[in-house]
């Protein structure tokens, strides 16, 4: 691997071609990019891949509904500085009534936790309270006159509530995605976002509920995905581990 010195001139002259490269592809840099082709450009390389495979690669979801996810996503998470997601989503045809409703969605799943709040802890003085409906309810109030398709709503705050750790709300938000009659795939490639402005381990705690509820029967999932399921996904044995070799013995 070529790492950057101070006298090294091929390095920086490397360095800045990977930079002109990235630049060409995406239409802009940010640091971390710069960061890594002088420090680590083979995982410049495969972070450019990822991104690539996620971000930029049409797969299940129409440009216009994966930057929706995308603009609620950097509300809920503080990400200031991706700002070109804005443009992608009015070259996608997204309009100014909807980022309002992205905005929208993304404040009041920031503010499910005073829900959570009553139901844990006030739940005996308010016996009429019921904290889903509650959420629903200010979910409605939020999106008011905005004609939101319900399967983008809820595609949106599953992955929202993902990136805020919130697995009550995030299998609150999959059984009404099935209910709204989503396709898996597009709920998938709608979590996955999560991956990068909230992070690897929420997405993979976000698949836990979702294949919970698969197990449990409480969605209707497709063959596909109650396989997904119904495989033994337990994480790392530290006991299986043990009792295979090390790898220099095998």
């Amino acid at each position: 691997m070529t790492t950057l010195h101070p006298d090294d001139d091929s390095a920086a002259v490397a360095a800045q071609a990977r930079l002109a490269a990235v630049r060409a592809k995406r239409g802009y840099l940010l640091p971390h990019h710069g960061l890594l082709a002088v420090a680590a450009p083979d995982l410049l390389d495969a972070y450019d891949q990822a991104y690539t495979a996620l971000a930029l690669t049409p797969r299940r979801l129409t440009a216009h509904d994966k930057e929706f996810v995308w603009l609620a996503v950097l509300v809920a998470t503080d990400e200031a500085i991706a700002t070109h997601h804005i443009r992608k989503f009015r070259d996608a045809g997204g309009t100014a009534d909807e980022i309002q409703a992205a905005l929208r969605l993304a404040a009041v799943a920031r503010a499910a936790p005073a829900f959570a709040f009553v139901d844990e802890h006030w739940a005996a003085a308010i016996p009429e309270f019921a904290r889903e409906d509650a959420y629903r309810s200010a979910i409605a109030d939020a999106l008011g006159p905005f004609l939101l398709p319900p399967r983008l709503a809820e595609m949106a705050l599953a992955a929202v509530q993902t990136c805020r750790a919130a697995w009550w709300e995030v299998g609150v938000h999959i059984r009404a995605a099935y209910a709204a009659k989503i396709v898996e795939e597009e709920l998938a490639e709608a979590i996955a976002i999560t991956m990068f402005p909230g992070s690897v381990p929420y997405f993979v705690e976000a698949c836990g509920v979702w294949r919970a509820l698969i197990a449990a029967g409480a969605v209707a999932a497709s063959p596909a995905f109650r396989a997904w399921a119904v495989i033994d996904q337990s994480g790392f044995d530290p006991q299986a581990a043990a009792a295979k070799p090390p790898p220099e013995a095998r």
